[in-house]
């Protein structure tokens, strides 16, 4: 009888051994608008996305960021924490094996001694009979992938920040270039009517006009400059450079704005499989999944642990005569350890665990709906910038024909130099516009990958974070059909 007892003890033990309280993570279900074939995407499916605009100074530049950026080196350091801390959860569910040695005297005030020394190994070990650790180890690896996943979003902003930053460079440059064009013009102007004026042909009105007009142009160049000198500065700092770098190096020049390379248009939808490539949706995910553990981990606070210890040594008086056969000594033991009045401490640490999962589960629907808003109007303004570009385009070549003509005009005398500071300054203001929608367009792109969750590898798929998924799922207790 007592044998038929006891296995049914270690069967039941066993059968517990299997049981995870808490729920099982499943994903939350969105109401997700139709997604379009990520072929359509192509474009984007080199990892190194930056690559597409083909320009070898960009791509230099985008490697020193990714080597030495101090924002990305303290995201990956955050990553080595939580591959840590999967260590820590997982160590727990292993036995602890502890080595001891110890030797001493002791005695009372009638002035006897008694020498004791003892060596032992100890070994100890909690059954998880309610899933505890398994949760906690479940929740560490969550973490683990949204540490990872965080570190993708501060890839994917550093990327598109040194990208965009590099096309404002270019285009300041272009518009430095139109400035100091123009204020050589405006300076022949100057010289032309104060020759004029001084031999009567002009009146100091229209000098002075033409005087006007030659400092503002002057002032936007000086303005373009100091653009210039801080784009510089900020990029330099994205690429991680020293504050000697910074200080003594320049930025270094590709493509000219007008030659870097525009991808093709892309199609309106969005792609079906977005959530998993952005990794800000992939990093809110790995917090909900990890917070769905806990509650597990906070619902066995409520049951017993029972932990087992075990231990071997010896243990003698003469320390010559410690490892003789008759000083050895063992122990084995066990302890049954339940609750049984914590003050509300476990019910409100179980309450705590489920709103944090309420929080978290927000926050993930939230980055969802932003995720789905960011990507909506990235589309939108890349097909939207390309018009403004075209528009501002027709109105640039027509003012250049515009002022051809007005210049002849004044050249003849038979219109006054307010007419042609008109047109000029017209023409300056659309020249300096073309060359902010062709970097509008550019960064629109920038954006656009961005928002998609940068490039991804085809092959290699979205990482580890699928497989996380895709096992939590698994673990889920099929459903009983309702009794008919």
């Amino acid at each position: 009888m007592n044998v038929k007892r006891l296995a049914c003890a270690l069967a039941g033990t066993l059968l517990l051994g299997g049981c995870m309280l808490g729920p099982n993570y499943k994903q939350p279900e969105q109401d997700l608008p139709q997604g379009t074939s990520a072929e359509n995407f192509s474009v984007f499916t080199n990892a190194k996305w930056w690559e597409v605009f083909q320009d070898p100074v960009l791509n230099s530049l985008e490697a020193e960021a990714l080597a030495h950026n101090q924002d990305l080196q303290a995201a990956i350091a955050r990553v080595d924490q939580a591959r840590a801390d999967v260590g820590v959860a997982t160590a727990d569910q292993m036995p602890s094996i502890t080595a001891a040695a110890e030797s001493g005297r002791e005695g009372s005030q009638a002035g006897s001694a008694q020498t004791q020394s003892t060596v032992n190994v100890s070994a100890s070990y909690e059954l998880d009979l309610w899933g505890k650790y398994r949760r906690a180890s479940e929740a560490a690896r969550a973490q683990l992938l949204s540490s990872e996943a965080a570190r993708d979003t501060v890839l994917l902003t550093l990327t598109a920040d040194v990208a965009k930053n590099y096309f404002t460079l270019s285009m300041l440059d272009a518009q430095l270039a139109i400035a100091q064009r123009t204020l050589a013009a405006r300076q022949e102007n100057v010289r032309i009517y104060t020759s004029r004026y001084k031999n009567g042909y002009c009146t100091e009105v229209d000098l002075k006009r033409v005087e006007a007009n030659m400092a503002s142009v002057q002032a936007q160049e000086q303005q373009l400059r100091l653009k210039i000198a801080q784009t510089e500065t900020a990029l330099s700092v994205l690429v991680g450079r020293s504050p000697r770098e910074i200080a003594e190096n320049e930025v270094p020049r590709g493509k000219t704005l007008a030659e870097i390379t525009l991808i093709p248009d892309v199609p309106e939808g969005l792609p079906s499989d977005l959530l998993a490539r952005r990794p800000d949706v992939r990093s809110a995910e790995g917090q909900l999944i990890a917070a769905n553990a806990n509650i597990g981990v906070a619902r066995a606070s409520y049951f017993p642990s029972i932990p087992l210890t075990a231990a071997a040594g010896y243990a003698s008086s003469a320390l010559d005569g410690l490892f003789a056969g008759s000083s050895g000594v063992w122990n084995l033991g066990g302890q049954v350890l339940a609750p049984i009045f914590e003050g509300g401490k476990i019910r409100a640490q179980n309450e705590k665990a489920q709103a944090r999962y309420r929080e978290l589960l927000a926050s993930y629907e939230k980055t969802v709906q932003g995720a789905f808003k960011e990507a909506l109007d990235a589309i939108a303004a890349n097909q939207i910038n390309r018009e403004i570009f075209d528009s501002y385009q027709q109105q640039t070549q027509a003012m250049q024909r515009s002022y051809e003509l007005t210049k002849k005009q004044e050249d003849a005398g038979l219109i006054g130099v307010t007419d042609l500071l008109d047109v000029e300054e017209n023409l300056l203001s659309a020249e300096m516009n073309l060359a902010s929608a062709r970097n509008d367009e550019l960064a629109a792109v920038v954006n656009l990958s961005k928002a998609l969750g940068g490039g991804w590898n085809v092959q290699e798929g979205f990482g580890p974070y699928e497989e996380l998924v895709k096992e939590e799922q698994s673990q889920l207790q099929p459903q009983t059909p309702p009794a008919q």
